[in-house]
């Protein structure tokens, strides 16, 4: 696997004072507001090419070691580690060890229902167009959630009679599709599949510190997630939230910096060639398409076309008390990430970093 080297990246640290330049001030305005020092908060970074423009942290990652938040520490990313997935199945198809085009049947041939299995393609997994059901809250009461992995989160998956929809017709966000596509993983390597993704992404994008969750892990050197209530936070991460154990939609654990070296590395086709990235990163267009909403996703990532026609990739992610977004517009040089252990609003906050972005020209 082609290892990736990083040139020399800028760092400029902000503190917050009243002689901020103003792209700066305005950027830490929108977050402020919210995110409190002796509070849980989160950390935003923005790059321009190689430049890192814009990092601050705000708030503790632990209420009770008081331990600041900064750009190297871990959060749970949530549902942006489904693009971690999503690239981990794309390299093993480069190698030859699948095709997109396999269906379930193939890895899980007993779904009470092979016909159905038959139908869906792991392509249709990436995408979330699989039509499959998630009946797990239906079969599976939240204490066995809360310690439930992949391969349980799954199982009731595959006791579908039914699909909602007809595979590549409509979209259906779907969580249990990246539980399977993770065991995928594991069936056609022989390895777990936090292996796989750390030997193939991780350590290809010198994330050294990244990790996910396997189990009841990790438990200390990454930050707690809170929710508030009328009686003060409350602790809102593995132990409290069911499905968190269910790793393969959600158990990335990284740092604002390394998310940073993450989309860098793939623009660098560190781990996927370049037309791969590009396939991935194409709004996929299945012909028997039935809904009034247009496609709008390729491969795991969402994709929208600015006001210049430049195309903008993103993924957001939010698991218990964990908010998080992560943005990449290549064509402009700019990656935005934000990493949050309390609740945010992440796409208003998008649109409003967006303008300012878009004010000091930053998107030229």
């Amino acid at each position: 696997m082609k290892k990736l080297i990083l040139p020399l990246i800028v760092i400029i640290v902000l503190t917050a004072c009243n002689d901020e330049p103003p792209f700066q001030k305005e950027i830490n305005q929108i977050f402020k507001p919210q995110l409190k020092d002796d509070e849980p908060g989160g950390v935003v970074m923005i790059v321009k090419n190689d430049s890192v423009v814009f990092s601050l942290a705000y708030g503790v990652a632990d209420l009770k070691t008081k331990e600041k938040i900064t750009s190297k520490t871990l959060f749970n990313t949530g549902s942006i580690s489904k693009t971690f997935v999503s690239n981990t199945i794309l390299a093993l198809s480069l190698e030859g060890k699948l095709s997109l085009n396999d269906s379930l049947f193939k890895y899980f041939p007993d779904f009470k229902n092979p016909e159905l299995a038959k139908k869906i393609r792991i392509h249709h997994l990436l995408t979330h167009t699989s039509g499959l059901p998630d009946n797990r809250r239906q079969l599976l009461d939240s204490a066995f959630l809360i310690t439930a992995k992949d391969e349980e989160n799954f199982a009731p998956i595959k006791l579908n009679d039914s699909l909602l929809f007809e595979p590549g017709s409509r979209y259906e966000y779907s969580n249990p599709a990246f539980n399977g596509l993770a065991l995928i993983i594991e069936k056609v390597t022989g390895r777990k599949w936090q292996e796989v993704v750390k030997e193939k992404i991780f350590d290809s994008a010198g994330m050294k510190t990244s990790v996910i969750t396997d189990g009841p892990f990790p438990e200390t050197g990454v930050s707690h997630a809170y929710l508030r209530t009328a009686s003060g936070f409350i602790e809102k991460d593995y132990g409290e939230e069911p499905t968190f154990p269910a790793a393969g939609n959600g158990g990335v654990w990284s740092s604002a910096e390394e998310l940073i070296q993450y989309e860098h590395a793939i623009q660098r086709t560190a781990f996927l060639t370049k037309d791969m990235i590009e396939r991935s990163r194409t709004i996929t267009e299945y012909p028997n398409w039935q809904s009034t909403e247009k496609p709008f996703i390729g491969y795991s990532w969402f994709i929208e076309t600015l006001a210049d026609g430049s195309k903008m990739i993103s993924h957001t992610g939010t698991q218990g008390g964990f908010y998080c977004d992560y943005v990449s517009i290549p064509s402009k040089g700019i990656i935005y990430v934000v990493l949050c252990n309390i609740p945010v609003q992440q796409e208003p906050k998008r649109a409003q970093v967006l303008e300012v972005l878009q004010k000091y020209n930053w998107l030229d």
